[in-house]
């Protein structure tokens, strides 16, 4: 009778550990969830840009990059997306990421002072056409500038090169051939390329933020300004310009930037989902914005501007005028000869 009480009390303890065991393991399943498959932390993602929501790129962020993530993510990645400056200019946005203020941002070159390899996005007359670009960007060139810019901005990353725009002049005075510059005031990007191609076409240049543009322009602050149609569009200055001239002296560039600290600690497959998506987002803004140009076009002249396309014998004047800037580029920037003929390879 002893016996069986023992053999009994030595059951009721072997069960109690198992049972412990089991209890432990129920316990950690929000570690490691019923299935045994890795239960991920639920992460936000707020993605910053400066453009209206038609602008491609930020419509592809809508389209794709959002819709992307949180699919493939089954929901532990939410990203909550804002337009047009609403979380700052683009040198805050640049500033936020690289601060960890905000974990994605969509900038162009606010950091070429710092690092002037980025210039490379606003290189006068470097593609064949805007395709040509876009297999730049979207290539081994774009992979490889990646890498340096993380070296130079250790806090960010670069995911993806997107379509700015192929840029035009823009004026309230006539503007219709390259003599037409001259004594004209013009908004210029804070960039020394850009202020040095108005400069050299005769015109003077004045540093205004993008959101404060459609005021200057209203009130004759500036005559004109330079950006491609889909901003005029997107920024609706077509209401207060009268003239478009399309020089599309630059193909420029929008990045896809993160924050490291946050990207860092994200897992392995949660990084690939982003990136995926930062590239497919910029693929798909390159196509949607390289389909709009026509479009874009007819919907200015509908709206009253006048618009008048460069000819080939204007765009030879322009690039022998500018001259003087682009050989200065190449004397300061022993990266800008093996680059620009680099880019200007990709077949």
């Amino acid at each position: 009778m002893k016996c069986r009480k023992q053999w009994a009390v030595g059951l009721l303890v072997g069960f109690t550990a198992v049972g412990g065991l089991f209890a432990g393991a129920t316990k950690d399943q929000g570690a490691t969830g019923s299935t045994g498959a890795s239960t991920v932390k639920p992460v936000t993602i707020k993605v910053g840009d400066n453009w209206g929501p038609t602008h491609p790129m930020a419509a592809a962020l809508d389209s794709v990059f959002k819709p992307q993530i949180e699919q493939a993510s089954k929901g532990a990645i939410t990203v909550d997306i804002y337009h047009s400056g609403t979380l700052g200019n683009e040198a805050d946005l640049w500033n936020a990421v690289r601060n960890g203020t905000i974990e994605v941002a969509i900038v162009g070159t606010p950091m070429n002072q710092e690092y002037p390899t980025m210039m490379i996005s606003d290189w006068p007359f470097l593609y064949r056409d805007l395709n040509h670009a876009k297999k730049v960007w979207t290539g081994p060139v774009a992979e490889e500038i990646n890498t340096e810019f993380h070296q130079k901005f250790p806090t960010v990353y670069m995911l993806a090169w997107g379509p700015n725009s192929a840029r035009t002049f823009t004026s309230n005075k006539k503007l219709t051939s390259v003599d037409d510059f001259k004594g004209q005031k013009f908004r210029m990007p804070s960039n020394p390329i850009h202020v040095g191609i108005a400069e050299n076409l005769g015109a003077s240049a004045q540093v205004i933020p993008l959101g404060e543009l459609f005021s200057a322009l209203e009130t004759g602050v500036v005559d004109g300004q330079d950006n491609g149609m889909v901003t005029v569009i997107s920024e609706a200055f077509y209401e207060v310009q009268k003239y478009l001239y399309e020089t599309n002296h630059i193909i420029a560039t929008l990045e896809i930037v993160v924050s490291a600290p946050f990207y860092d600690k994200l897992t392995a497959d949660q990084k690939k989902i982003i990136g995926d998506a930062a590239k497919a987002t910029a693929a798909k803004a390159w196509d949607d914005y390289i389909k709009s140009v026509d479009s874009d076009r007819k919907f200015l002249q509908d709206k009253g501007v006048t618009v008048t396309p460069t000819t080939a014998e204007d765009q030879q004047r322009i690039i022998q005028m500018i001259q003087p800037l682009t050989d200065k580029l190449f004397v300061e920037h022993a990266w800008a000869k093996p680059l620009t003929d680099r880019i200007k390879a990709v077949q």
